[in-house]
This record gives C-alpha cells, sequence and structure tokens, in this order.
C-alpha cells in the first residue's frame, strides 16, 4: 500500500468522525417534531349542513414542552359567483368552525380571536377560554384554535368546517384554506412554522334543478283549440282552412330533467302541407327557438289554417328529444259528398240521438268535419219524425271520422231523411243521398237466440245475441226487460261447456236477469239485440244453446228456442280423413294381395296338373318310338333276307 493511499484513508476516517461528534452533542430540548396535518372535504344539502358532512382539518404534533403550541385557522379563497345561482334569491352562506375532538388526553384545544393571543418568545402560561367551545359563529374576523398540551406528549385534535344553515345556499363548490402554525420553544428560542392546505365544501345542485334533459319525462302532445293543458295522447284535430289568427290546435312543448323538474332546451319545429306554426308572435313554416329566456322548459306552439286546405304535417324537436310528429286536417268550407246510412235501423217513438250516421269529404278527398244538419225529405216524412223546415244539426264522433244525426219521432212508420252541409236548405252547397229509417211502438211478441257464424274453430271467439221481435217477425225498437228469457233455473243453457268473455256479462247465461238491447250496431253487438261474447270449446262437435221465452211475452212466446253452431277443426279433421282412407286403402290392398295368392295357388295346381299330363303323354310317346323302332329293325332284318335270297 503507497504512503499516498494511507494517507487518504487517515483523513476519511477523521471527517467521518468529526461527523459523528457533531451529531452527538445536539441539545437535548428539541422543536415539535412528527407534526402532521391532514384535510377532508365535506358536502352540504340544499338547506341544511351538519357536523356529519363537515369538512374536516386533522392536525397532530409531538411537542416537547408545555408552552409548546400549534394553531389552526381558515381564510376564505374561493366561492360561487351569483351567475352561479338559478334564482336571484339565493346567498353566500357563511362558513362555521369548531372543535370535532382532541387526539389524545393530554391535549387541551383554546379558542382565540386572533394570532395576538398566541404566547409571546417566552412562552408565558396560556390564557383563554377551555371551556371546550364547539362552535364559533363566523364574521369578518374567523376564529383561530390553539392545541397544546401540559408537558412534553403528543397532542393534537380535529376541527370541522361547515356552512351554515340557510334556505337557499348559493349552489358550487365553497373554498377554504387552512392554515397550521406551529410555535415551539427550543433552547429559548422561539420557533414558527406555517403550513396551509385547501379544503372544500360542495353544496350539489338538486336532481330537480339539473339542466339535463330526460327524453322520457318530456312530453309535447296536442291539444285541440288554444288550451295548454298537458295531455297523455294527441288530440285528433280538423277545422276549417279558412286563414284565421285563431289557433285550431295548441302544442305544450315541456321538456324535463330525469327528476321531472324543468329543463330548457332549444326547440325547433317545421310544419309542412297546410297551416302555419307559431310560437307566440313568433309565425312560420319554421322556427327555431333558442332563447328560451324563462328557464322552465316551457314551449308553447299554436298551429293557425292559412286559406290552405289538406294536412298539415308537423314536427318537433330539441336538442335532446325528438317528439311524435302530429298532424292536422284542414277541410275546404264547403263539403262535396255527403254520404249518409241508417246507423240505428228501428227508432222509438221519441228522441234517438243517432238515427243516421254521416261521412263527408270536401272537394280535395278531405275529411270534411264541418257541421252538418238533418231535414225531413218531405212535410209527410215530418209527420213520422224531424223536421222538413229545420234542419237540426249533427254531432261529430269523438275520432272526428264521422257524424250522428239526431231524430226524434212523433209516430210509427217509415220516414225519408237527407242531410245537408248548411243550417238552411237555401244555404246548402251538399246534400246526401236519401235515408230512410223506421220507428215502432211494437213490443216484443217473441225472442230468438243466435250464433254470429255457423261454424267455429276450437276455441274461437262467438257472438251470441238475443234479440226481441214484434208480432210480425221484426225488429222492435232498443228494449231492456228482465223477463225476455225464462230464468227458474238458468236462461241459456249450453250443450258443451263455453267460456264466458268480453266485456259483456255472463248473467243472462247463468240466471237471465235483465237484458237491455243494443239500439245500434257495434264491436261485438247487433242492433236491437242483446250480446253475449263467448269462447267455443276445443273439441268438434255441434253446440246447441237452449232457452225460452220469459214472461214478458205474450204465451204465444213462451216457448222453447234453440241455436246451434259447429266447431270444426280443419286440420284434425283433414288428419282423421286422411288416416280413414289411408285405412281403407290399405284393407283393400290386403285384399288384393290374397286374392293374388289365392290364383297364385290355383296356377300352380294348374301346372302341376299340366306338368303329370306332359309327363304322362311322355311315358305313351316313349312306348310308340320303342314299338316303331321295332318294327323298322324287324322290317330291316327281312329286307336283307330277301336280298340275300335274290343275289342267290
Amino acid at each position: 500500500m503507497s504512503t499516498k493511499t494511507t494517507f487518504k484513508r487517515i483523513a476519511l476516517v477523521a471527517v467521518a468522525a468529526l461527523g459523528l461528534g457533531v451529531l452527538s452533542v445536539a441539545p437535548s430540548s428539541a422543536a415539535v417534531s412528527a407534526s402532521t396535518f391532514t384535510v377532508a372535504n365535506g358536502t352540504s344539502a340544499d338547506a341544511q349542513s351538519d357536523s356529519t358532512t363537515a369538512a374536516v382539518i386533522s392536525v397532530s404534533a409531538l411537542t416537547n414542552d408545555s408552552a409548546d403550541t400549534v394553531t389552526v385557522t381558515i381564510v376564505a379563497k374561493d366561492q360561487p359567483t351569483a351567475a352561479a345561482a338559478t334564482a336571484a334569491s339565493r346567498t353566500i352562506p357563511q362558513v362555521r368552525m369548531g372543535i370535532l375532538d382532541t387526539a389524545t388526553a393530554n391535549s387541551s384545544i383554546y379558542a382565540r380571536i386572533s394570532t395576538a393571543a398566541i404566547p409571546t418568545a417566552t412562552y408565558p402560561t396560556l390564557t383563554g377560554d377551555r371551556t371546550g367551545l364547539a362552535e364559533s359563529n363566523t364574521s369578518a374576523t374567523l376564529p383561530t384554535f390553539a392545541v397544546n398540551a401540559s408537558q412534553a406528549a403528543y397532542t393534537g385534535g380535529r376541527f370541522w368546517v361547515q356552512l351554515d344553515s340557510v334556505t337557499a345556499p348559493m349552489y358550487g363548490t365553497y373554498t377554504y384554506t387552512a392554515i397550521v402554525t406551529t410555535y415551539s420553544l427550543a433552547g429559548g428560542t422561539k420557533t414558527t412554522t406555517t403550513d396551509s392546505k385547501d379544503i372544500s365544501i360542495v353544496v350539489a345542485k338538486p336532481t330537480t334543478l339539473s339542466t339535463t334533459v330526460d327524453a322520457t319525462k318530456s312530453v309535447a302532445y296536442m291539444n285541440a283549440g288554444t288550451s295548454t293543458t298537458l295531455g297523455t295522447s294527441d288530440a285528433v284535430v280538423t277545422a276549417v282552412s279558412t286563414a284565421s289568427g285563431t289557433a285550431v290546435a295548441t302544442i305544450p312543448v315541456r321538456t324535463y330533467n330525469s327528476a321531472g323538474g324543468a329543463a330548457a332546451e332549444s326547440v325547433t319545429a317545421t310544419i309542412t302541407g297546410a297551416g302555419t306554426l307559431c310560437a307566440g308572435s313568433i309565425c312560420g313554416s319554421s322556427l327555431a327557438l333558442t332563447g328560451i329566456t324563462d328557464g322552465t322548459g316551457v314551449t308553447n306552439l299554436t298551429v293557425l289554417p292559412n286559406g290552405v286546405a289538406g294536412v298539415a304535417t308537423i314536427k318537433i324537436a330539441t336538442t335532446s328529444v325528438t317528439f311524435t310528429t302530429k298532424t292536422v286536417t284542414f277541410y275546404a268550407k264547403a263539403a262535396k259528398t255527403l254520404t249518409a246510412s241508417a246507423f240505428t235501423p228501428v227508432l222509438a217513438i221519441g228522441s234517438n240521438d243517432s238515427a243516421v250516421a254521416v261521412t263527408a269529404v270536401d272537394a280535395n278527398g278531405i275529411n270534411w268535419t264541418g257541421t252538418a244538419y238533418i231535414v225531413a225529405s218531405t212535410a209527410a216524412d215530418a209527420l213520422i219524425g224531424g223536421s222538413a223546415t229545420t234542419p237540426v244539426a249533427c254531432v261529430l264522433s269523438a275520432d272526428k271520422t264521422k257524424q250522428y244525426c239526431p231524430v226524434k219521432t212523433i209516430a210509427a212508420g217509415t220516414a225519408k231523411f237527407t242531410v245537408i252541409d248548411a243550417s238552411t236548405v237555401a244555404l246548402a252547397t251538399a246534400t246526401s243521398n236519401v235515408i230512410s229509417v223506421t220507428s215502432s211502438a211494437a213490443t216484443a211478441a217473441t225472442v230468438k237466440i243466435a250464433f254470429d257464424k255457423a261454424t267455429y274453430a276450437p276455441g274461437e271467439k262467438a257472438v251470441v245475441t238475443v234479440t226481441p221481435l214484434d208480432a210480425a217477425g221484426a225488429k222492435i225498437a232498443a228494449t231492456s226487460s228482465a223477463a225476455l228469457l225464462s230464468s227458474s233455473t238458468s236462461a241459456i243453457t249450453s250443450s258443451s261447456a263455453l267460456t264466458i268473455g268480453g266485456t259483456t256479462s255472463a248473467i243472462v247465461l247463468a240466471d237471465g236477469t235483465a237484458i237491455s238491447t243494443a239500439a245500434y250496431a257495434g264491436t261485438d253487438k247487433t242492433d236491437g239485440s242483446y250480446s253475449i261474447v263467448v269462447y267455443m270449446p276445443q273439441a268438434s262437435g255441434t253446440v246447441t244453446l237452449t232457452a225460452k221465452g220469459g214472461s214478458a211475452l205474450p204465451l204465444a212466446g213462451q216457448v222453447a228456442i234453440t241455436a246451434s253452431a259447429d266447431v270444426v277443426n280443419a286440420s284434425v279433421d283433414a288428419a282423421t280423413d286422411a288416416a280413414n282412407e289411408a285405412t281403407d286403402a290399405a284393407n283393400a290392398a290386403t285384399d288384393a294381395a290374397l286374392a293374388a295368392a289365392d290364383a297364385a295357388d290355383a296356377a300352380t295346381a294348374a301346372a302341376q296338373d299340366a306338368s303329370d299330363a306332359v309327363a304322362a303323354l311322355s311315358a305313351t310317346v316313349a312306348k310308340l318310338v320303342a314299338s316303331l323302332k321295332a318294327q323298322i329293325t324287324s322290317l330291316t332284318n327281312l329286307v336283307i333276307k330277301i336280298q340275300k335270297k335274290v343275289k342267290a
């Protein structure tokens, strides 16, 4: 080892020794150490704050002297601006700070009004409130809390920071800076160390105030006229096309958030075909409503006639929602064709609200829904009912596809009527076909029951009608009676079990109580009859209904009545027929096979007989040939003898 290297090593050892010597002579009175400082953010409800949702400041430290102190305070850093409020009445709440708990049994927490009360460099005995302050009301000067231990020890505490409970706090994030200052006395020297961290409290806007539109909650249903009431479906709207400033339809457009609160969005709407679309005083064929200022998600669109007949097609959408397309039908002022038919074939004496039904179209073939009027064709017809001089207004049906015209009858008989498109005959521009109606004062003499079809599939729906008839066998006006059918046990019995269904009561089948016959034909109904909806059996066969005329009828009508219908299962019956035919074919094939076998046996016997005959004949022939051969041999021998003698 060189001398130079040895000196280097000695120098390094000396330096190390010097360093260790410095560390070993550190004073035994250390400063505040092991200091920690953490924060946790808080939240706040719309109108209520409490310690369970408060932000929390946590401090802890190892103090070496009873005069060592840690102070905690906060200062406001940021808060929502007035523009963030959804209403002018919302306010910025004050902030509160208080003691949540102490970290150890050695900890004491004092409330200080300002840092001027913090001990001086000589750290005299601390003075102040030692009552364990729970909270400090906020003013312009925020409170300062001092944490202290009576001896060298671990000390600390937790402090809550929350917003004051107010009725309408401004929504948004409130940010504060927590300042923790450590005062320590080490070797008679006062040392101050400061740290800071931000904490925040979020006042969340309720979901009911969300501005995000939920398409499933938003609505735009069309009403007839000027009503802005929210409906549940689009109304059927028809109107005369004559230009007018009066709305024939109103569409309240409402956009809502997921909680059902109003959420405003831009609205676009177009109308094509006929009519004009308006939003307040803004009208046109295409509207772009981008400046909804009330923030309520409310837009009321109206539809006006513009003199054009036809169908108006209206499309409405917002940024998030496309609503179903609406239609409004505008018809020409005058009708072109009126088609009338008897809706109630047999009228009662007196008022009949729906005696005649009429459909109408204008020159464009559009359904005409102006008011139609019915009038008796002649004065003689008016003696049966109606008026020949003052037409009576008809009533538009709910679906606006037809009108029902009333006829008030004063006598039994048949009368003729026409329907016109004006309140007087002189002003009419269109007149319907002549329609005859019959009024009757007859009472029930008999009653019949009937199925609506002759055959049904298994389980198929059927309609059974009970129809009272007059003495001539004709229908009578609608009536109600508890005794059209006898009901001592059951009004109507069936040979097979039937299932009662539909909206019709099953009472008639059970005990024959009151029957009210229909005045006109309709779904599952026949005019002048009472209808019972049933479902046929699953098995094929004939179903027979049996009943008896009740005491409301004369004795001649109190007789047994029946009605029959067949249940036919086409597929099963066809399969059965096919199976039967296959069986018949199989039987025929078996018979043919047996006949063929018998023929084969007969042929075999005949063949055997023929074979035996051939064998017998063959034996006979063989004998004849042998005899012939013998004769030839004898003859040959004779010839040879003769030749010999001749040569001799």
